[in-house]
């Protein structure tokens, strides 16, 4: 019989007197000398994850009964930290910069909890480094007279990397570079290291997405092994691969994307029948013919997590070989795919659902403008480019409507939030920022892919299989009860039972705000009050989408998840459930599988993020001085973010530049008020400003607020008036 680590923790919970050694633990736990090479491997992997933690003299101990967190360390450009402990629902533990000790942002620590001298309030205290985050650091490399360093592109690394003369190679002054560390920061000296890369000049658009992919860690580089893996795979599906497929050639099947895309995952069909039933075709590549579990393809595809969408480029989940030819759905084609097929009546309920695996022939390839001007704009030149089809997409359209009624009605958040897209030059200079148009064909693709995922959670949970879904958890009670106080100065009524909330509550709150000047602030704040998204074995529900059960099915060429799903799902439809040895095998995956796919998700985010963000300040760059009107899109002690009218640009206007009045914070308004004018700058207030500075380095814009946005009228509401 297995050693289990919830018996190991139980036993430190309920039995350990004291910080134990292995010999101790075998001793009290009645481990047989078989076990104890499991026992120590359990042990080491409970520390690892930080469940429990190692002391002096190789004892082991749970962290909380000695005072101590583990976990990841966030830093701070200005040196303080927060540790986000690896187990247990503790919350972050706040770390000064003066207690930060050796650490470098992302560092897995331990740290010990104490109450401040000058606060009097918990705070942590680095004791030991558990594991380095960074083995290399990519920056700008400049030199002196007897010596070189590296400035991170990180400002969150706090500590230059000192680069011997001998170990510079052919680095030049201003050049970005990557540098591997040879010994970490000690409590008087800087990290040391060798530049091994030079990437190029700070300015050259692909050293800039470069410097981020390292910044991020992200993989860019296939291997040749992986390369040479999938030049070997088919570019044709054969006869022999139709066999036992259920053939879809002739439905007419499309893909709905955006004018860029090359990889296309999904394709959808429709059919009306009687009573008023819409029959639903969600054809998805089927990936895992071609990406089988352990291949050298699929252990990449898991590192990377997730492709990453940059302007103008992707960084790949899967070889292009196999992402933009035989697992993409082009037109005209035959490709391999499993289908979810479902039946749907009047109201957008789900009245029977089947899934299989299929061959299909994709019949066109549209676009989001393309099938807009159908079903929104009754473009007869578009209708005449596909007559064949316009019927359908009229079906998919009332399809759609129903899918999205049936949603709100059982209480689904929408959150319709703009985003920017960056229009850029043949040679990848920023031309233009813009509003990404969101028209009804993103939500007609939206709410098929959604019905889709839906289903199969629904499918693979009735077979009592594991299953990786994807979790959506209610709100935070505390952070509900400020969302409440917070509505009500707007004349909202947000009932709350038990600190609890169900999400068609959150939309209704949402409805009564539409329209309304608060509108934005109310969103804002509400999207702060949600829980960020993940991957886990456990099922608890999709908060925001008020579905009970729900998983990522739809794209698994470019999210892992999705792969995992699908190798489930075809041994389901199969066996008719996992046959025992299979679901012992996922049993054990699962876990670590989504606290990975989270984390990598959260990784693409956060460098996709930043991308922009750079992209933006590239743009402003060449604009210091010049005047813009915009409204205010957040506010914060030190001042308030504004967004330009015209330009999908965010800025600050700091506190400092206001020089008329003493301003206050006043938090749970979300507004800054001053001392003797009274004048307030809240969310969604009309201002002018111009543009003060712009940091490439740092991605940051100044603003200077110049006054009330040009032409409005005396006596107009704009920010900055007297309460």
């Amino acid at each position: 019989m297995s050693i289990n680590a919830k018996d190991i923790i139980s036993f430190f919970e309920n039995r350990a007197p004291h910080p134990l050694t292995p010999q101790e633990i075998v001793r009290m736990m009645g481990i047989g000398r078989q076990q104890r090479k499991e026992l120590l491997a359990k042990l080491d992997e409970l520390a690892d994850k930080g469940a429990l933690v190692r002391l002096k003299g190789k004892r082991y101990a749970l962290p909380r009964r000695v005072n101590l967190v583990v976990g990841t360390i966030s830093l701070h450009r200005d040196g303080y930290g927060f540790v986000k402990p690896s187990e247990g629902t503790d919350k972050d533990v706040f770390i000064p910069a003066r207690f930060a000790g050796e650490a470098m942002h992302g560092d897995r620590v331990v740290v010990r909890v104490e109450r401040g001298a000058r606060s009097g309030k918990p705070e942590g205290r680095i004791i030991r480094v558990e594991e380095r985050a960074h083995q290399s650091v990519v920056g700008r490399y400049e030199a002196s007279r007897k010596f070189g360093y590296v400035v991170p592109a990180d400002p969150r690394l706090s500590h230059d990397v000192y680069i011997p003369r001998s170990a510079a190679g052919k680095a030049r002054p201003g050049e970005i570079v990557i540098a591997r560390i040879d010994s970490y920061p000690s409590r008087n000296r800087n990290p040391e290291g060798t530049v091994v890369e030079i990437l190029g000049e700070p300015d050259d658009p692909n050293v800039e997405v470069l410097t981020i992919v390292h910044k991020h860690g992200l993989p860019h580089r296939f291997p040749q092994s992986v390369l040479d893996a999938a030049e070997a795979v088919p570019d044709q599906v054969s006869e022999e691969e139709r066999v036992g497929r259920v053939d879809l050639r002739d439905v007419p099947t499309v893909t709905i994307d955006g004018e860029t895309a090359k990889d296309f995952d999904d394709a959808v069909a429709v059919r009306r029948e009687d009573g008023g039933n819409i029959r639903l075709w969600v054809s998805i590549a089927d990936v895992g013919h071609y990406v089988r579990e352990g291949s050298i393809i699929d252990v990449e595809a898991y590192e990377r997590g997730t492709s990453v969408y940059f302007p103008g480029q992707c960084i790949p989940m899967l070889p292009e070989k196999l992402s933009n030819g035989i697992c993409s759905l082009n037109p005209h084609v035959e490709r391999l795919t499993m289908t979810a097929e479902i039946l749907f009546d009047r109201q957008g309920e789900r009245l029977e659902s089947r899934f299989y695996a299929s061959v299909i022939r994709s019949h066109a390839r549209l676009t989001y403008t393309e099938v807009s001007a159908v079903i929104e704009r009754d473009d007869a030149q578009v209708k005449a480019a596909y007559p064949h089809l316009v019927d359908h997409l009229q079906v998919m359209k009332e399809l759609a409507l129903r899918l999205t009624a049936m949603r709100r009605r059982r209480g689904s958040l929408d959150f319709d939030l703009p985003e920017a897209e960056i229009i850029l030059d043949l040679r990848g200079r920023i031309e233009d920022i813009v509003r990404s148009e969101r028209n009804l064909a993103h939500r007609l693709v939206e709410e098929f892919m959604l019905a889709a995922n839906e289903a199969v959670a629904r499918f693979v949970s009735d077979h009592e299989a594991p299953l990786l879904f994807r979790v959506h958890e209610a709100p935070d009670p505390e952070k509900l009860q400020e969302l409440r106080d917070f509505a009500q100065n707007f004349g909202c009524d947000l009932k709350l039972q038990d600190s609890k909330v169900r999400p068609g509550q959150l939309q209704e709150l949402l409805n009564q705000v539409e329209g309304r000047p608060e509108e934005r602030l109310i969103n804002q704040v509400l999207l702060r009050t949600m829980q960020q998204a993940r991957y886990r074995p456990e099922n608890i529900g999709h908060f925001g989408l008020a579905a009970e059960t729900y998983c990522h099915f739809t794209s698994p060429i470019r999210r892992y998840p999705d792969l995992i799903v699908h190798r489930i799902l075809s041994e389901v439809i199969v066996h008719k459930g996992l046959p025992p040895h299979r679901r012992q095998q996922f049993e054990r995956k699962l876990p670590q599988a989504g606290e990975d796919t989270s984390t990598r998700e959260r990784r693409a985010m956060d460098a996709e993020r930043e991308i922009v963000t750079l992209k933006k300040c590239q743009f402003m760059v060449d604009r210091v001085g010049e005047e813009f009107d915009g409204f205010i899109s957040g506010v914060q002690s030190f001042g308030f973010f504004v967004e330009l009218k015209g330009i999908f640009v965010e800025g600050l206007v700091h506190i400092s530049t206001l020089e008329d009045d003493f301003y206050h914070f006043e938090e749970e308004h979300y507004r800054l008020i001053g001392e003797n004018s009274r004048k307030i700058f809240q969310v969604g207030g009309s201002v002018r400003v111009r543009v003060n500075h712009v940091s490439i380095e740092r991605r940051e814009i100044d603003f200077i607020l110049v006054g009330p946005p040009s032409g409005a009228e005396p006596g107009s509401e704009h920010a900055g008036q007297p309460a």
